[in-house]
């Protein structure tokens, strides 16, 4: 299953060796993992679901706004960290995380496909060591996986 876990920012950015590689104002932080069992269905629903999520307030102040709405953007960081099994021993391990070769060209396609939606998407380095700052609104924090999506 595909794993997002969204955090509406206020701003977020990525940085690799102190070099600011994505960096966005309102919008969502978005951490991705793939499994062994994903395939660009499942990216799809999840993306379909991320772009029309209602968490975003209104006049009103209630959750009613999606990110178009708000003309907000995303910064997608890669995360198989997001699969790990710690059900045994003290280091977690993640053996359902997709593997390198695949899992890189799934989170290519899945920036793809957001970009697609007419959202603005900046990104971390797959694979690279990150360091992620954001300031999460709310806090909102919301965690979707495609396995739900399917109920």
């Amino acid at each position: 299953m595909v794993r997002v876990l969204i955090q509406r920012v206020s701003k977020a950015n990525v940085k690799i060796e102190d070099k600011t590689v994505g960096t966005i104002n309102k919008g969502y932080l978005l951490l991705v993992g793939f499994s062994k069992s994903d395939d660009k269905i499942a990216v799809d629903k999840v993306i379909n679901k991320i772009i029309n999520l209602r968490i975003f307030e209104d006049a009103s102040n209630k959750m009613n706004l999606c990110i178009k709405d708000i003309g907000g953007s995303i910064l997608s960081i890669s995360q198989f960290t997001l699969y790990a099994d710690y059900t045994s021993g003290k280091r977690p391990g993640f053996q359902d995380a997709l593997k390198y070769e695949d899992a890189i060209k799934m989170y290519n396609y899945f920036n793809a496909s957001l970009l697609n939606t007419g959202v603005n998407v900046e990104k971390g380095v797959f694979g690279a060591k990150m360091q992620v700052e954001l300031i999460n609104d709310g806090p909102v924090t919301i965690m979707i996986d495609s396995d739900f999506l399917k109920k």
